[in-house]
């Protein structure tokens, strides 16, 4: 009987989530398995598996065959790595515990990559939505300076209109004292 190691898809339309199973290789997709041995939800971001490590390990070795989608995620985890770390163990190259701190040394220079990459994804959003505030700042600037420029232009009419309201009040006092002043003067005749 060949054993396949594959996704069984669940989850709704649009929306995939799958179980990494062993499965006989005759089995439909989301058929009959043998063993469920992790799960994979390629949604999140970054997409979040969890692998039982040493059930993988041992389903490899026994020689399940992965399909390319289940590789890429055995290949990440580091299970295909420490399967050629143990050959070279069987093959007598060097001793298990060596193979051991490789294989650490390798998860280790992993997760540093990993934080890294998603320390320099953070800063460029931080980045971009720095920037973003930056200009919609530069922006409301701008209309702050229009709408002041506005009312000041506003009140300065109001403050014409009402100069001019009062010196058109003044000046009609002025003239009429003027007339009355040329009358003053003929009656003092």
């Amino acid at each position: 009987m060949p054993t396949k190691m594959r996704l069984q898809r669940f989850g709704k339309k649009g929306r995939p989530f799958y179980h990494i199973v062993i499965a006989d290789g005759r089995a439909p997709r989301d058929g009959r398995f043998i063993e469920k041995i992790g799960t994979y939800n390629p949604v999140a971001k970054p997409a979040i598996i969890d692998l039982d490590f040493n059930k993988a390990l041992d389903w490899f070795v026994k020689g399940a065959d992965p399909t390319p989608t289940v590789k890429t995620i055995l290949s990440d985890k580091g299970i295909l790595y420490y399967n050629h770390l143990l050959k070279g163990v069987a093959k007598g190259a060097f001793s298990k515990e060596v193979a051991d701190v490789r294989f650490e040394e390798w998860k280790a220079s992993k997760e540093a990559k990993a934080n890294s990459s998603l320390k320099s994804e953070e800063l460029t959003e931080k980045e971009a939505r720095k920037k973003r505030l930056e200009a919609e700042a530069k922006v409301n600037e701008a209309r702050a300076a229009e709408i002041a420029k506005k009312r000041q232009k506003e009140v300065e009419a109001a403050r014409a209109a009402e100069a001019g309201e009062e010196v058109a009040d003044e000046a009609p006092e002025t003239e009429t004292s003027e007339e009355a002043a040329p009358a003053e003067e003929n009656s003092a005749e």
